[in-house]
This record gives structure tokens, sequence and C-alpha cells, in this order.
């Protein structure tokens, strides 16, 4: 069920009634800047071409604006309406429990809510913590963490250097997100369970859904095909008939390549594929040796199935 969060004063959409789309992305912190570059990529242009940011500004798309707000508020935002749309972390949902819909995971911003203590502590099980205090900025999921293992703890809710609460005595532990585990090390903490793990989520209003589905679902494809192409690549080449079969089972592509007669007394095709660019590199030496000339390596922006 959704909660009225006092601290969230809530955005008046000027236009009620019109079919513009409104965008709820992060102001900052570590998904920010993905988020947005994102959001460029999949052709929604900020107006003022991302200089002196307001807090509602204008798409080149006159049918979609973007909000700026705080991650944590954003599934509060989309579920009362200031919001048609949000982009932000799945924790950040799960912590609100504010009622939208996930539309679509951006697999990007991964990272694992974690229980940690200090490294010199003699805590290795969750149990051990019963009647400890733990430090965390998520004290939602924290306290039904701990309802699901039947351990009482007191939680201490704090609002950033999670981390140094078990080295300063406010906390025997902590739940903070770890992305690659490297501050945890820096501040000589264990960890002992992984609580959630989470990345950033496309998020929907249920009436929005209803209202302005047309919309909505352009730019749930322009973000998705955006995704799609992370990683992709588009390989061009030309190739004699004669060393066709060797080539193809060399480059499968997604659905096999694609293959297409070509205007010359060689008796060329061009071959076309999409392959992982991580392939790319052994890849055209294997190509060269297997028949294949004027190779072409180019970047995919969308990729729509």
């Amino acid at each position: 069920m959704a909660k009225t969060v006092k601290s969230i004063k809530k955005i008046s959409n000027p236009t009620p009634f019109s079919d513009v789309v409104r965008l709820a992305i992060p102001n900052k912190g570590r998904i920010a800047a993905p988020i947005m570059e994102l959001v460029e990529k999949s052709g929604l242009h900020l107006a003022e071409g991302g200089a002196d940011r307001r807090l509602i500004t204008r798409t080149l798309d006159p049918h979609v604006e973007i909000l700026f707000a705080r991650p944590v508020d954003i599934p509060e935002y989309v579920a009362t309406g200031a919001a048609d749309l949000g982009i932000t972390g799945h924790d950040m949902v799960i912590e609100r429990q504010s009622d939208m819909e996930e539309l679509l995971d951006l697999q990007f911003g991964k990272a694992k809510l974690v229980l940690a203590v200090r490294e010199d502590s003699p805590i290795t099980t969750v149990k051990q913590l019963a009647g400890l205090k733990v430090a965390t900025e998520f004290p939602v999921i924290t306290r039904t963490y701990f309802e699901k293992h039947k351990v009482n703890v007191n939680v201490v809710i704090v609002g950033g250097a999670c981390e140094a609460t078990p080295h300063l005595g406010i906390a025997d532990a902590i739940i903070d997100l770890s992305s690659s585990g490297t501050t945890l090390k820096t501040n000589r903490l264990r960890v002992i369970d992984e609580v959630l793990i989470t990345s950033t989520h496309l998020i929907a209003n249920h009436e929005a859904l209803k209202t302005k589905r047309e919309k909505i679902d352009e730019i749930h494809l322009a973000l998705e095909s955006v995704i799609r192409a992370r990683g992709q690549c588009y390989l061009m080449m030309n190739v004699k008939r004669t060393s066709l079969d060797t080539v193809r089972h060399v480059l499968p592509g997604l659905s096999g390549p694609t293959i297409m007669d070509v205007a010359s007394s060689e008796g060329l095709v061009a071959v076309h594929a999409v392959v992982n660019e991580e392939r790319v590199y052994t890849l055209i030496n294997q190509l060269k040796r297997a028949g294949a000339k004027d190779i072409l390596v180019m970047a995919i922006q969308r990729m729509i199935r």
C-alpha cells in the first residue's frame, strides 16, 4: 500500500488533463549521470541543452518534460501523480513502499544492499545482532529484513557516511549499498549477509498508464532500445560467395548474418551482423582469414526487436 510521506511536498501538475508525460529523474547521486546519458541517447534531449536546469525542464518533444528530484523522492512523486514516470533505484522503490508499477530494469547502477560489521567484530551471523544497533539509510528495508529473520534490533537512521558508524560506536552493524566492495574494505568492514540486489528501474503511475499509455509506451521503447544496444556493434563486410559458408560459421550474429548481393564482377556479397563488441577484437582476424574484406565496425545507438 502507498504511504504518504510528510517530508515530500506534492508538486502540482499545472496541466492535469494534458497529454504531457512528466518523467522524474535524479538530480544527484551515483546514478544521476548515467540516467541523464540514457535519456539523451533515447532522443529526449533537454530543450535548454542541459544547462541551468530547473525543477521541471522541457524536452524537444513537446509532450515530454523532465522533473529533477532526489532519487529517494521519485517513487512517491510517481505514486501521487506528480510525475507519470520515474527512473530510480529498485532499492528506493522498496524503501518508500509507494504504489506504482515497475516497467523496466534498465540494467545499470547495479549494487547490493549488504549487512556488514567491523572486520574485528566477533559477529558472524544475523542472530548475533539481537538487541544491538544497526545503522542504515534504509530503515524500512532493514526492519523488514530483521523481522524476516525474527531478530529484534535497534535501527539507527543516518543520512550518510553509514560505513563510519561502527567505528564511532554509533552502531554495531550497518545495512548499506555496496557496488564493488571497495568502500567497505577501505572502512575495514566485513559483509555477513546480502539483503537486496538492486539496479535502476523505470517506474510508472497506475493512472498514467491508462490515460497516457501511447506516449508512455513510446518512452519505454526508446529507453529499452538504448539498453539493448549497449555492448553491441554493427559489422559490415564484403565476402566472396565461395567463402560465404566459412564467414557465416565465424559470424552467427543475433539471428544469423544478413546477406545481400553486391553489384560486382568479383562475385561478392555484403554481409551485415550485430555482434557483442567484446568479440570484435578477435573476430576481425578470423573474418579476414575466412575471406572477408572491406570490414566496417559501427557503433549502435539504439536497437529495437
